[in-house]
């Protein structure tokens, strides 16, 4: 016997919610804090951003996120609905499609017409199998927004939070120069475990995502300096 494969499910809101929350958390929030840091304000000012930047944005996320998930949801459920008043009022005729997308697929057409015949006996099975082949959807597996909402918001706040450490504890240089290392290491971190989830190289994942973090981090430093404001406290 061939030893069962398990694969991750890659459909569901949540964990997708959650890889790209980190990330967009991280890029966002370091661009903020650099950015006031390099306009030489006092720490409490860049801590003021740094909090700003990562309630907005995490809110803004699980909102947006949220209303996404929703929409969509909603979306899949009309066409289910649909699907389900085309399979009571024509259950021939769906049943003929049944039969027709199994034949396309290279199933002999006796053997397809047996299987639809079969499976039009359940409502319930009916739907789900002419939701996978004809909607390419899983009635199962539509996702919750609550949840991708939550993962959103807790996972923006967590990426957000690395470059504004720092910033609790002290100021000036050295709190710019912990906020790009523990940037720096976290975008390596984010990038490392998404090249890990897809099947990427883990190195080039983890070195676009550096680039990615350093490049807006760079240019709203850059602005901050040359739009100073203040002394560094």
């Amino acid at each position: 016997m061939l030893p069962e494969k398990h694969h991750r499910n890659v459909q569901g809101g949540a964990a997708r919610a959650a890889v790209f929350g980190v990330s967009d958390g991280l890029v966002s929030n370091i661009a903020i804090v650099l950015g006031f840091a390099g306009a030489s304000p006092v720490p409490s000012l860049v801590r003021l951003a740094g909090l700003v930047g990562l309630i907005g944005g995490a809110v803004s996320m699980a909102a947006g996120e949220y209303i996404s998930m929703k929409a969509q949801g909603e979306l899949l459920e009309r066409e289910l609905e649909m699907e389900r008043i085309e399979l009571r009022r024509s259950p021939e005729m769906e049943q003929a499609e049944l039969a027709a997308i199994y034949v396309a697929r290279g199933v002999d057409r006796e053997t397809a017409e047996e299987m639809s015949s079969q499976l039009m006996r359940n409502p319930e099975l009916a739907l789900e199998t002419h939701a996978r082949e004809e909607l390419g959807i899983d009635p199962g597996e539509l996702g919750s927004p609550i949840a991708a909402s939550v993962s959103s918001f807790v996972s923006f706040s967590v990426g957000a939070t690395v470059p504004l450490a720092p910033w609790f504890f002290g100021g000036g240089t050295a709190a710019v120069v912990a906020s790009i290392i523990l940037g720096a290491i976290a975008a390596i971190a984010v990038g490392g475990l998404l090249g890990r989830f897809t099947g990427r190289r883990v190195v080039r994942s983890a070195a676009r995502q550096l680039l990615f973090t350093a490049v807006p981090a760079v240019i709203t430093f850059v602005l901050g300096s040359a739009a100073g404001v203040g002394a560094v406290g």
